[in-house]
């Protein structure tokens, strides 16, 4: 079952909750660096993940969907692999061509930042650089709560 966390309910087990999201800097599978903080200004959404969850390949779906739709609104998405095994990333990224940017995080310095202890994990910063909304095992059922607060974030 989906935990979700947020300003609103508890945020018991997620200290970044209202707190600034950590800055860090990462290269995608395409060989670009990407910076958090470039980023401030818009809206971003960051979720963790790992080439043999199941669930991950989902929401990597969904999420690029919503990207897909929203980017053009001020979205920027990163998904922040946390593989083991760099080969089996980069080949679960070239069988999945996804529009939001593919990131490595080969030593998981930044999942630690994030305190992430479960994929798929997804992370909503605002504007502002604020830590929103965190969702832990997210699932289908959730897409219209995630929607919502994602649309609520780029029309602040």
């Amino acid at each position: 079952m989906l935990t979700v966390l947020c300003l609103a309910a508890s945020a018991q087990g997620f200290a970044l909750l209202g707190q600034s999201a950590p800055d860090f800097a990462l290269r995608s599978f395409s060989g670009t660096n990407v910076r958090l903080s470039e980023d401030r200004g818009d809206v971003v959404v960051l979720t963790f993940w790992g080439s043999q969850c199941g669930v991950c390949r989902r929401q990597l779906d969904l999420l690029d969907h919503s990207f897909t739709t929203y980017r053009s609104a001020g979205l920027h998405m990163y998904g922040v692999s946390v593989d083991d095994d760099a080969a089996h990333a980069r080949q679960f990224v070239a069988a999945h061509p996804l529009g939001l940017m593919l990131l490595e995080d080969p030593a998981k310095d930044v999942a630690r930042l994030y305190q992430i202890d479960n994929l798929p994990t997804t992370v909503l910063i605002d504007r502002g650089g604020i830590v929103r909304h965190v969702y832990r095992d997210f699932g289908p059922r959730d897409e219209a709560l995630y929607l919502s607060q994602l649309r609520e974030l780029l029309n602040e």
